[in-house]
């Protein structure tokens, strides 16, 4: 099973990451957002729910995404060229969609300031 870990991480610890991984130490799969706010700006509700449709599910038509969450088109069109300027949902030579993942963990805690 192939996950991906959604992340808040500071510049710091995503260099770290990089050093180890360059040092051939796997360090799976990460997303990692700068901060809560950009992670729930890119990923709103409605694009939670895109990735849960795509989630294991293979490369698909925008159409047929949207056919599944049983939304408009156009509106899902909009969600996935969202997820793809953010580097989340690939894009596959024959121009279908695709998030390359089984399973999503969200790793990230929110402290009192």
């Amino acid at each position: 099973m192939r996950t991906v870990t959604l992340e808040i991480a500071s510049r710091e610890k995503i260099n770290r990451r990089f050093l180890r991984a360059f040092d051939d130490e796997s360090q799976g799969a990460f997303i990692s957002f700068e901060s809560p706010e950009l992670l729930f700006k890119v990923i709103s509700g409605r694009r939670w729910d895109l990735l849960k449709v795509m989630t294991g599910a293979g490369p698909m038509t925008i159409r047929e995404a949207a056919r599944r969450m049983k939304r408009d088109v156009k509106a899902v069109h909009a969600d996935v060229h969202v997820l793809l300027k953010a580097g989340i949902v690939q894009k596959t030579d024959k121009g279908l969609i695709v998030f390359p993942f089984d399973a999503v963990h969200v790793d990230f805690m929110l402290k009192a300031a």
